[in-house]
This record gives structure tokens, sequence and C-alpha cells, in this order.
């Protein structure tokens, strides 16, 4: 057995993008968790999210999806997701009662999604469970913290937040 010592490779568990990805699961799994309890989300969607079978995945249509509706391609590429997988989500969506498709007036040959009024619903307990998590970050980590990291997250980004 060699007994040089091995380079230091913690870097690899603490760099910021991996500390980006647990930060953003740990809060995407917060939101889903205050969405199981919500008393505004309709009671088969709360059991769902409850037993772990709405995922972050799903999240990406209650972010992406616009009030006006789009089409799974152009939801898919604001969700940077392949359109196949955008389709699928949108499927089980429907099923659940969150989305309907229609035809797009525009092209025959399209479907616009949109929101039901019980989408809606999930969209309104979604934008209350993002605000206490963002509380609960705040008080975690103090007011100071949590708007320098805004910022700083935000400016990376490059400012697209949406």
């Amino acid at each position: 057995m060699d007994d040089t010592p091995l380079p230091d490779d913690r870097w690899r568990q603490t760099h910021l993008g991996r500390l980006l990805g647990h930060a953003m699961r740990r809060f995407d799994a917060r939101v889903l968790q205050l969405m199981a309890r919500s008393a505004e989300v309709p009671l088969a969607l709360s059991n769902l999210a409850a037993r772990d079978q709405v995922s972050a995945a799903h999240i990406h249509i209650t972010r992406h999806l616009s009030l006006r509706g789009d089409r799974v391609t152009d939801l898919a590429e604001r969700a940077g997701m392949a359109k196949q997988s955008m389709a699928d989500l949108v499927q089980q969506c429907e099923a659940w009662g969150l989305v309907t498709r229609e035809a797009d007036p525009h092209d025959a040959r399209a479907r616009i999604v949109r929101f039901t009024p019980m989408g809606l619903a999930w969209l309104a307990a979604f934008r209350a469970a993002v605000a206490q998590a963002e509380a609960e970050f705040r008080a975690e980590v103090g007011a100071e913290v949590a708007t320098v990291a805004a910022l700083g997250l935000e400016a990376y980004a490059g400012g697209d937040t949406a």
C-alpha cells in the first residue's frame, strides 16, 4: 500500500455549484412539504404531495407556465427541459386536474397548456409556500445575509429570475 498522502479533495463537496444545488433541493422540498399541509391545496393534490408523488420536477410547471397559457415547446424551453419530458409532466398534471390542453387558435397542430381553476388554487398555495420558505430562510441565516444572497444570486443568474 502506498503511503503517499492523497491530495485534499474536500472542494468537490463544498464548491458553490454543489452548495447551490443542495440549497435548491432543500428549498423545493420545504415548499412541497408546506403545500402538502396547505388548506388552499385541494385534498387530492395535498395527499399526492404528502406521499411524495409531486416532485420538484412538477414545480417546473408551477414556475414556468404563464397565466395566459403556453405551448409545451415554449414551456420546456423556459424550464430547461426536453420537450418530451415536459409533455410527460403536462400529461400527469392534466390527469391531476392542474392544467388543461386546448387547441391553439393560431396553429391547428399545436395545443396550449393552461391552468385549470384547481391549478390556479395550486399556484396560490405555491406562492404562499414560497413566501413561507423564504421567511424561514431569512430567519435561519439572518435578514442581511438573505438579502445579500438574493441579490448575489440574481446578479449571477444574469437578472433572469423568471
